[in-house]
């Protein structure tokens, strides 16, 4: 049976909560080789939000960390904002939380310096409605919710485009917002943080959710949902995140190597309804 966690914070551009987190190991310096190899005994922290990557690190702690000779710590974070800056300055070693668009644009608005080590899961977006069985039922004049944090709203907003509800300008990239829409086809659109969107559900004729907020919902995408993301190509799969001078921190290596390992994509798939769908290797362009 699936584990349900409730995610209580905001997204992407979202104030950080105070956690009152204290430090755990302090990372290596980038340019320390011989640092790097000093810490291949110690614990590697790993930062990240509850469900389901802690879910996932904690099954990989648990099943097969001591086998590999990896000592692992799982931190957790409710918010799209500490697990980065936490990542930064040392507070932990590594996060697993986000995508690479987001990444990017964190990394630029920031001044973080954060690489991206191995693509683990895609938690698909959804449209989904308590008042349209199908696409097709969606019309003008009704309203549709969508994330308000940027690389969340450009997805939702080519989920739509995607499947003909609206019409976007040619080229616009994944930073799309409601200005690139040339034609709305009769919606309106109402701008949310993405963990509340599913409690506006019944509040609009649909919805654009993100498929770990779906899981705390008690969505399931492949059932729920009147059409998912496609996971080929998808550049919004979860990643392992170290800062830049840490990706073949032998720690790190192996923890990358057992987050794409047969065990946890079974684990993946036995677990999460197809809210979660894994999706290892490069991160997608």
């Amino acid at each position: 049976m699936r584990k349900n966690i409730k995610i209580t914070a905001g997204v992407a551009a979202t104030a950080a909560l105070a956690l009152g987190l204290t430090a755990c190991g302090t990372a290596s310096d980038p340019s320390s080789s011989s640092d790097a190899a000093g810490s291949a005994d110690k614990p590697l922290v790993v930062g990240a939000t509850p469900n389901p990557q802690a879910d996932i690190l904690n099954f990989v702690k648990d099943k097969l960390a001591a086998k590999a000779g990896l000592k692992l710590e799982v931190k957790e974070f409710t918010d799209y904002v500490l697990p980065n800056t936490a990542t930064e300055n040392g507070q932990v070693d590594a996060n697993y939380f986000q995508h690479q668009p987001y990444l990017d644009d964190f990394n630029k608005k920031n001044g973080t310096h954060l690489t991206s080590v191995a693509s683990v899961h895609l938690e698909p977006l959804g449209i989904y409605s308590k008042k349209a069985k199908a696409l097709k039922d969606i019309k003008a004049g009704q309203t549709v919710a969508v994330p308000n944090d940027t690389t969340n709203e450009g997805r939702a907003l080519h989920l739509l485009a995607d499947n003909g509800l609206i019409t976007l300008k040619p080229g616009v990239g994944t930073d799309a917002s409601l200005a690139d829409i040339t034609d709305k086809k009769g919606l309106e659109f109402k701008e949310l943080e993405a963990a509340t969107v599913p409690r506006a559900l019944n509040d609009v004729d649909a919805a654009v959710i993100n498929g770990n907020f779906a899981i705390d919902a008690g969505l399931q995408p492949a059932k729920d949902a009147l059409v998912v993301e496609k996971a080929e190509g998808n550049p919004y799969a979860n990643i392992l995140v170290v800062k830049k001078g840490q990706e073949k921190d032998a720690r790190v290596t192996k923890l990358a190597k057992l987050l794409t390992s047969p065990e946890v994509k079974k684990y993946i798939e036995d677990h999460y309804d197809g809210a979660v769908i894994p999706a290892f290797g490069t991160p997608a362009k």
